[in-house]
């Protein structure tokens, strides 16, 4: 037992009885959904193939107290066939209005829950005690919506998301092993340690190529350099659109000083090596230089409006998941607010929090010697991707796309791995060789093309 969960077990930690649906396996899919207690459902207009539904969950605020305040929390379904594979998939943030399939619904072609990450409104209890956003009451809620739904869909059950949301899928099974057959994470970070992040300046120092690398270096120079200029048409803007400053960052001063640092960052997680033609030369002028971090890192993410949407993410990081510490040797005399670049600068003052150091160095230490059925896909230009989870040796793997970004896939990867992962991912979810030839068949839709990444500097 790792000192996290017997610290779970001394506190009492118990998850809230398993929902169960009544209805019969004859009936309707929307006549069992109904069945089940403390769900709501509205059935939407679906895409050929499938039952498109959105959902609510009753859940307890804290599954500590499973008799105490209660919240709804919004999970959608994609609905092909109760006997197909169920994907279970989440952002790590908040719920897209629309149906989507990520990849490994696709590639299993199954039924897909699409979970929205607790304190991400609307589900947020009211009052909102942040102390009940952790790892393991997130992957409560995850496991109550399993419980719910498992009488009505027998087959396998894969989770995965993307960055936070292949966290989360982690954690879910680091705390609930049996709910799931497997877990797909893409681009999932795991900052073990949190103050050792000399892995991402490492990365920074060999990611493409070393004209490309000192082109980013200067615009980040030259903003600063040109900072009244450069904050004069930033001013201008937040006048035209109402963005303010007041209640996160505290001035437009730290936003700007905060957006130029994440500009580097930002390229690389979403652009590629190609996109290197693109960064304007220190020459450049005050205007090209203003639309270049404007459309790579965005000036209005970090005004109130921007930011604090994010809070929950923030608010995880800081407490528990931990964030990228860069040095920015090449901006030394230039910036003004000295440990700007954390977690907690993006809070408001009032939900600012120490660091925990446990949680990642349980799940870590877990991923790497106990964990079974994880498969981690990784892009080889994604700054994410400096520190990547370890799989053990219980059939479990992790694969990098070579120049891939944030958006690495299974079918960016090389030929061989993404043949070797794609058969991986069918074992485990029950599915035999015909099955694969099947599915090697079927068209990549709009579904496919629409699949939510919902984070631009957060993870």
């Amino acid at each position: 037992m790792s000192l996290v969960v017997a610290v779970l077990a001394v506190l009492g930690v118990v998850a809230t009885p398993a929902l169960a649906s009544p209805a019969a396996p004859s009936a309707d899919i929307l006549d069992r959904l109904q069945a089940v207690p403390g769900l709501t459902v509205t059935e939407a207009q679906a895409p050929q193939g499938y039952r498109f539904f959105f959902l609510t969950i009753t859940q307890p605020v804290d599954h500590r107290k499973p008799r105490g305040a209660t919240f709804e929390q919004r999970f959608q379904l994609l609905h092909r066939d109760v006997s197909r594979p169920v994907v279970l998939h989440t952002t790590g943030y908040g719920m897209p209005g629309y149906a989507f399939r990520s990849e490994p619904t696709r590639l299993l072609d199954g039924n897909q829950i699409s979970v929205e990450q607790r304190f991400f409104t609307p589900s947020r209890p009211d009052p909102a005690d942040w102390s009940d956003l952790d790892i393991w009451q997130a992957a409560t809620d995850h496991h109550r919506i399993v419980e719910a739904l498992k009488a009505i869909y027998p087959a396998k059950w894969v989770a995965t998301g993307a960055s936070k949301g292949g966290m989360t899928s982690v954690y879910h099974r680091r705390f609930y092993p049996s709910d799931l057959d497997a877990v797909v994470a893409y681009v999932a970070p795991n900052d073990r340690v949190n103050p050792e992040d000399g892995a991402y300046d490492r990365f920074f120092a060999r990611v493409g190529t070393p004209e490309c690398r000192a082109k980013l270096d200067d615009v980040q120079e030259q903003a600063l350099l040109r900072r009244a200029e450069m904050e004069a048409r930033y001013q201008a803007a937040a006048d035209a659109e109402g963005w303010t400053f007041t209640q996160v960052l505290g001035s437009l001063d730290k936003a700007y000083e905060m957006t130029v640092l994440d500009t580097v960052w930002a390229f690389w997680q979403y652009s590629t090596e190609a996109d290197c033609a693109s960064v304007p030369a220190a020459t450049a002028s005050t205007d090209e230089l203003y639309a270049f971090i404007d459309q790579v890192a965005g000036f209005s993410f970090y005004s109130d409006q921007g930011v604090l949407p994010y809070a929950p993410y923030y608010y995880q990081a800081a407490t528990q998941l931990g964030w990228p510490s860069l040095r920015f040797a090449h901006l030394r005399g230039l910036t003004r607010y000295p440990g700007l670049y954390q977690a907690n600068s993006n809070l408001p003052p009032a939900l600012r929090s120490r660091h925990q150091a446990l949680p990642m160095l349980d799940v870590d230490q877990w991923v790497r010697t106990s964990a079974s059925q994880m498969l981690f896909v990784y892009g080889g230009n994604d700054p994410w991707g400096a520190e990547p989870f370890t799989p053990s040796r219980r059939d479990s793997y992790s694969y990098t796309a070579p120049g891939a970004n944030h958006g690495a896939n299974i079918e960016a990867l090389v030929p061989a791995e993404r043949d070797a992962a794609k058969a991986t991912l069918l074992r485990w979810a029950g599915l035999g060789t015909t099955a694969q030839a099947r599915v090697a068949q079927l068209p990549v839709t709009d579904l496919d093309r629409a699949e939510p990444r919902l984070e631009r500097r957060p993870l």
